[in-house]
């Protein structure tokens, strides 16, 4: 009779124990699948910061160039 009382409680904790590491790992999944969007977007925002600076430097480089063409006539007096 307690052998039965305990396989029937060793039973019973067992599956409790599996039910909650099944529970702690798809939280763990859930949070890492967040962790992972996080980092995409950081990556996004930062590719897009680099293109955008690559842009304002050759914006700069086009106006200073324009700038360093332009030939005004001078005055001959």
């Amino acid at each position: 009779m307690k052998r039965l009382a305990a396989v029937i409680l060793l039973g019973v904790l067992s599956v409790g124990w599996s039910v909650q590491a099944s529970a702690y790992s798809s939280g763990n999944q859930a949070s890492a699948q967040r962790r992972a969007s996080r980092k995409a977007e950081k990556k996004q925002q930062k590719a897009q910061k680099k293109y955008a600076k690559a842009q304002r430097k050759a914006q700069r480089k086009m106006i200073k160039k324009d700038r360093k063409n332009t030939h005004l006539p001078r005055n001959r007096y």
